[in-house]
């Protein structure tokens, strides 16, 4: 325990960003138990570390361990913890703990502490022996916003748009952000490093470190929670190479798997694996014990950043609507439009294209929009795609 309280005395001497990510306004502190999930190197030890200071306790009532750095079982550590007047502990990377979930509920049933902890967005939380559903509230932490992009890189504080304002008013907006600074400028910046706070830690050395972490994630959170050889590892690798380049519109599962060696089936099992690991996004095609229900409609890379890394190749067209999508999912449903290219809250349809597109395939269906890249300011239904980037 004394190794312990010496490290979690270190995390907590670190310094803290003072801009806090979007969700950190969704978290009910009153909860006994907070389950932080989501991508490697999106932030969330960075995030529990704040929300750990809103409770206004001393540094001796708090503990902070990892879960790959400790030999005691975490029922044991939060009873002992307890007993010498712990109040929370924040357990980071429980995917790497054995019997998380058993533990956890023995924390919940019998030690009055709080907890909050971080885990893999691939956690098979449903398949768990143990239902934490009645006992924890999870949140799910996605990567950066263009809008937290511009908070923490230049300082430039908006705030989140809604749908609405976005759709009735999107051309007074980008007229006054266009006189604090360069939209489509900024946005190249975005999409070259943005989708990850740590490019602070530098941006020449950005798409080495989401390379790295695009590893683990397969090597070490995938291959040990879905139990896959690291030959398999190598094929899901490889998929997500076929998808980078590949065109949603153009999408051939069969093919897919042939491309990729395998059958449809496995084929389906890997998409499970790497879209719960949000390294992919798919539309349509529900899963259901790690079978889809039906054909997905389209696939992307779970944001623009991952393009830049997979594949030298990839297509504008699939870069646009890969950032719409990841934009867009955080607080709308997402549905394939046969007219457009989505549906969003079954109510708006959303053609995305480059700064010529036009509304020939959406011509007099109501509530749809042209979302064009590379323009500034858009005019009537033609909105730009950058002001989807500030909506969380």
């Amino acid at each position: 325990m004394q190794r312990l309280i010496k490290l979690s005395n270190l995390y907590f001497s670190l310094p803290t960003p003072t801009f806090k990510r979007y969700l950190f306004s969704q978290i009910d502190f009153e909860s006994k138990l907070i389950g932080i999930l989501g991508q490697r190197g999106v932030g969330k030890t960075t995030l529990i570390r704040q929300i750990a200071q809103e409770y206004n306790l001393e540094h001796s009532k708090m503990l902070y361990i990892s879960a790959d750095n400790v030999k005691k079982s975490l029922s044991d550590i939060a009873i002992e913890f307890s007993a010498f007047g712990g109040k929370l502990l924040i357990i980071d990377e429980i995917h790497k703990a054995s019997d998380f979930a058993l533990e956890l509920k023995t924390i919940y049933d019998f030690v009055d502490i709080k907890v909050i902890f971080s885990g893999s967005s691939a956690l098979e939380l449903e398949n768990s022996k143990v239902d934490l559903s009645r006992r924890t509230l999870f949140y799910e932490l996605g990567s950066l916003s263009f809008r937290e992009f511009l908070a923490i890189k230049f300082k430039i504080d908006l705030e989140p748009l809604s749908l609405e304002e976005v759709l009735l008013n999107h051309q007074d907006i980008a007229l006054k952000i266009a006189q604090q600074f360069k939209p489509l400028e900024y946005f190249s910046y975005y999409k070259a490093y943005g989708a990850y706070p740590f490019f602070t830690e530098g941006e020449l050395g950005y798409n080495l470190r989401l390379n790295e972490i695009m590893n683990i994630i397969l090597d070490s959170e995938v291959a040990t929670i879905y139990n896959v050889d690291s030959d398999k590892i190598n094929t899901i690798r490889k998929l997500l190479h076929l998808l980078c380049s590949s065109v949603p519109m153009e999408l051939n599962i069969q093919n897919l798997a042939k491309s990729a060696g395998v059958s449809r089936n496995t084929l389906y099992g890997y998409l499970y694996y790497l879209k719960k690991a949000n390294l992919i996004e798919i539309i349509g095609g529900n899963f259901k014990n790690k079978k889809l229900l039906n054909k997905p409609d389209k696939i992307y890379l779970d944001n623009i950043n991952l393009y830049n890394i997979l594949c030298s190749d990839h297509n504008a067209g699939s870069l646009r609507e890969s950032f719409f999508v990841s934009q867009i999912k955080v607080n709308h449903s997402v549905k394939y439009s046969n007219i457009g290219d989505f549906q969003i809250d079954d109510k708006f349809i959303f053609e995305i294209g480059g700064k010529n597109k036009g509304f020939k395939q959406i011509k007099d269906i109501k509530n749809s929009y042209v979302i064009a890249d590379d323009i500034e300011v858009g005019f009537g239904a033609k909105i730009p795609l950058w002001m989807f980037g500030l909506m969380y």
